[in-house]
Parts: structure tokens; sequence; C-alpha cells
């Protein structure tokens, strides 16, 4: 794929701001992942926002960690981490520096490099099904903890970069529980998507872990 040279990156602006405006805003927006094989580009689907300290579902809940570090700023950064042992999932860093909140990308729609990405993801029976939930995006993309703190804003050769896409009209724009996410932070209506979109995945609520007997 060759760039089109007047494209531009997401100004890091568009980041500094409260972590509930910019989720929203990042729906239609495109992802891209350039590795030695080839890049992939990803329309946002559907978000998640975490808000730090005021969200007991945020890994920043309890305070700055080596894991969460990259949560504090500055914000368009990318914060990555591995879940369950075996996936990583990416996240954007949004809001002033020290407030440490982010927007998890939970699915997309990929519109470029398919190819590429079907060779990560070859379970998926569809195109549809290749980013669709947050570890099956981080795996198309091929994305792992050594993009923790990649910044987004920065264009050219750079691994991974956010740019402006079309945005979907405010009525296709719909919120909810996040998925998973259980307790207080199990209230915040703080997932997003693009209503009707095939990519987006199924919600699925808390299921606390049964102890052994």
């Amino acid at each position: 794929m060759i760039e089109r040279p007047d494209r531009t990156p997401i100004p890091r602006s568009f980041f500094d701001r409260p972590v509930l405006e910019v989720a929203p805003e990042l729906l239609g927006c495109t992802l891209v992942r350039r590795t030695d094989e080839g890049p992939v580009e990803l329309r946002i689907t559907e978000v998640e926002a975490y808000a730090g300290d005021i969200d007991p579902g945020s890994h920043a809940y309890r305070g700055r960690t080596p894991r969460n570090d990259v949560m504090f700023g500055p914000p368009g950064h990318a914060y990555v981490y591995f879940t369950y042992g075996m996936w990583h999932c990416l996240n954007v860093v949004c809001g002033p520096e020290g407030h440490a909140s982010g927007v998890l990308l939970r699915a997309g729609e990929i519109v470029k490099g398919a190819e590429f990405a079907r060779k990560r993801r070859l379970s998926a029976r569809y195109d549809k099904e290749l980013a669709k939930g947050p570890a099956r995006l981080a795996t198309a993309l091929d994305v792992d903890g050594a993009l923790k703190g990649t910044d987004l804003c920065q264009g050219g050769d750079a691994p991974l970069t956010l740019y402006p896409g079309q945005s979907p009209t405010p009525d296709l724009v719909c919120n909810g529980p996040r998925t998973g996410v259980g307790g207080e932070g199990a209230l915040h209506p703080w997932r997003f998507w693009i209503d009707g979109d095939p990519t987006v995945s199924p919600y699925r609520a808390h299921a606390p872990r049964k102890r052994a007997t």
C-alpha cells in the first residue's frame, strides 16, 4: 500500500480531553499497523472507556504501577497489556498527563491488508471476524507488548498510527455497559459501538470466577 501524501495523523490535542469525549469519537477512525510483511488498516467500530482513579474497572484505579505506567501519559500513546496469560489488548491513552484514562479498542473492520490479518487469525471463518473482540483485534494487527508506549500521533513509518475516518451519524452510535466488567464498574455505560456493524463483538456480562472446592 502507498500512503496518501495528504494523510495526517490525529493530533495529540484530540486525545488530551476527557476519555468519555474521546471514546465515541474514535468510532470510524482508522488505525494503521505497519510491519515488514505489510500494512494493515482497521476501521474502529467498538471501544470502551476507562477513567482511571474514579473507575473501579480501570487498571489505574489503585494507582501507578510498572504495568500501567503508560496510562499516566502523555496522551495519544498505546497502552498494551497481556491478559489471561494468552492475549494482548490495545488501548489509547487519553486525558491530561497524570490522569491515567484510556480507550480499549474492542473491535474493527479490516479495510486493507486482510491477507496479512488472515495469516494471524486462522480460526476466523469470515473477514468480519478478524478483529471482532479486543484480543482478536490485537492478534490480527500483530500487536504485542513491544508496542506499549508507541506514539499513535506519528505518521511515516511508525508501527502504529491513528488517522481520522468517516464518523458514523449520531443515530448509529450506541452505548451500554462494558463487557466483562463487574462490581461498581459494571454500572458505567462506557462501551460505544456502531449500531448494526457486523464486526462489533457480542456483549457478555461479568461472570465471577468460582473458587475451587
